[in-house]
């Protein structure tokens, strides 16, 4: 497995890159508004996810590890694949498409492209079962009692764990903030930015 990429940029068209690693040069897929950023034969290093399929094999790439975790969540989700997990991830940052999950916002996931009412759902119900699913494995590891927090913080905390990261990590992070007076929002992003190190 790749898990990154670090070169000079050759190519950029509207759907990937071309990434010169030693005189080799990898295609690599992106979201839109993350390749619009990179400059020709600037330097770069891409988080990547190797995508093998029968009859292809593909880079798909990120500037951020919030972006690669994102991508790798929605293709776990039936009906959801490489390029339109890319396509998403042009049009919703990770902060927000996590809230909107753990809100139950079918709206703003039906905004999204090639996102209809039913597919919106069935992304909430998904990443819902897996954050549940997680959680009561790690209480039954670790026979604690999950923290009391406030309802901006607990709603962050539930929107990062839709994002891959562990409570316990979560928590962890979220514990050396000052959080009064933050949004949730606000949160998410602090703590995916802290997560992300």
């Amino acid at each position: 497995m790749i898990a990154y990429l670090k070169g000079i940029v050759a190519i950029k068209k509207q759907e990937y890159i071309v990434i010169d690693v030693g005189g080799i040069g990898y295609k690599v897929f992106m979201p839109e508004n993350e390749i619009e950023e990179i400059k020709i034969e600037s330097d770069i290093k891409v988080h990547t996810y190797l995508r093998v399929r029968e009859d292809d094999v593909s880079i798909y790439g990120f500037l951020g590890m919030e972006e690669l975790a994102m991508f790798e969540l929605l293709i776990g989700v039936g009906g959801i694949g490489a390029k339109s997990a890319v396509s998403i991830l042009s049009n919703i940052a990770p902060s927000k498409f996590a809230l909107a999950v753990i809100s139950d916002d079918v709206n703003t996931l039906k905004k999204l492209p090639g996102i209809g009412a039913k597919t919106a759902q069935r992304i909430i119900l998904e990443l819902k079962d897996k954050i549940k699913t997680e959680e009561a494995v790690s209480e039954s590891k670790e026979d604690s009692k999950p923290i009391k927090l406030d309802e901006s913080v607990n709603d962050a905390i539930e929107a990062l764990q839709v994002l891959g990261y562990s409570r316990k990590d979560i928590e962890n992070e979220l514990s050396k903030i000052n959080t009064k007076d933050m949004t949730t929002e606000d949160i998410i992003k602090i703590g995916l930015k802290n997560l992300g190190r």
